[in-house]
């Protein structure tokens, strides 16, 4: 099992009250701290009230940190069951932008079907217990992506609330990349939900029949991160390319961001070109792309 400190990296300006080495990159200076040990493949974060951090563990477990680093050894009950295999498992966590008064906390997984297929879902719950007992009550599942499959690859996923309490949920293709520009398909898009799963008001193809109703942005990879700029509002994501081609994009609504039409990356092992191009009327250029790819 492979034990892994959980690192918190800030740039210079930002203070840290710990101990922290610092790395100069190409573009900036910035500090990388050491907060916790002992987590198993440490996937998303979020803090709550009282300092204290939520931590999800790839292979399924959700873990609370104490304010002075330590890890409770006993995990968060209660969960639903996780299919973690290949890169699937448990994912992102969230607070609801209300939490200190309903108590809602977002987690996105992988799970498994009775036909054996696996897909992205997301469930909320509010945190029982205490220190060595802790748990999660009042657990539902909010969203199941649709259509599921069997394969192991690129299940995203990030969860991003906004200024008006909306929920942006990111997927990967699945390793299916014409899967992204297929509407009926939640593959390779952003989500933007109600706080309890609904179709947001106002998403782009509302009014499409052919199309699920909770896309609010395609032509996606495999997002595995995102936040809202905390000037503007505006979501930004960053996605994995194939070989070379990692991207960050500002996502707007009913926007197209290429894959697989066009990438800046290009098959592995063989090199050979992925779609059309780097570019395309009606398709968006990312930002800033990388090649070759540092894995964002």
């Amino acid at each position: 099992m492979n034990r892994t400190p959980l690192l918190l990296a800030a740039l210079l300006a930002a203070p840290l009250a710990v101990d922290a080495q610092v790395v100069q990159t190409r573009e900036h200076a910035v500090r990388i701290a050491t907060v916790t040990e002992g987590l198993d493949r440490p996937w998303g974060l979020a803090f709550l009230p009282d300092g204290r951090m939520l931590v999800s563990e790839r292979p399924g477990r959700l873990r609370v940190v104490g304010r002075d680093g330590r890890l409770d050894p006993v995990p968060v009950a209660g969960l639903p069951r996780i299919d973690a295999q290949g890169q699937g498992g448990l994912l992102d966590i969230a607070l609801h932008p209300k939490y200190r008064d309903n108590g809602w906390i977002y987690w996105s997984y992988a799970q498994r079907d009775a036909a054996g297929d696996n897909g992205t879902e997301v469930a909320r719950g509010r945190l029982g217990g205490g220190p060595g007992a802790w748990r999660m009550d009042n657990v539902e599942v909010i969203f199941r992506m649709a259509p599921k499959s069997s394969g192991g690859l690129h299940f995203g996923s990030r969860l991003v609330f906004d200024r008006e309490g909306l929920l942006y949920v990111t997927l990967g293709d699945r390793g299916e990349m014409a899967r992204a520009q297929k509407l009926d398909d939640h593959a390779g898009k952003i989500l933007r939900l109600t706080d309890d799963g609904r179709p947001a008001p106002g998403n782009p193809f509302l009014g499409d029949p052919k199309a699920r109703p909770e896309i609010f942005a395609l032509g996606n990879r495999n997002v595995q991160g995102a936040a809202l700029s905390p000037s503007t509002g505006v979501l930004w994501a960053h996605e994995h390319g194939p070989q070379g081609g990692d991207e960050l994009n500002v996502i707007k609504a009913g926007f197209n961001y290429g894959w697989p039409v066009i990438t800046y990356g290009v098959n592995y092992v063989t090199g050979t070109k992925i779609g059309e191009g780097t570019g395309k009327p009606g398709m968006a250029q990312p930002v800033k792309y990388w090649v070759p790819s540092p894995a964002l």
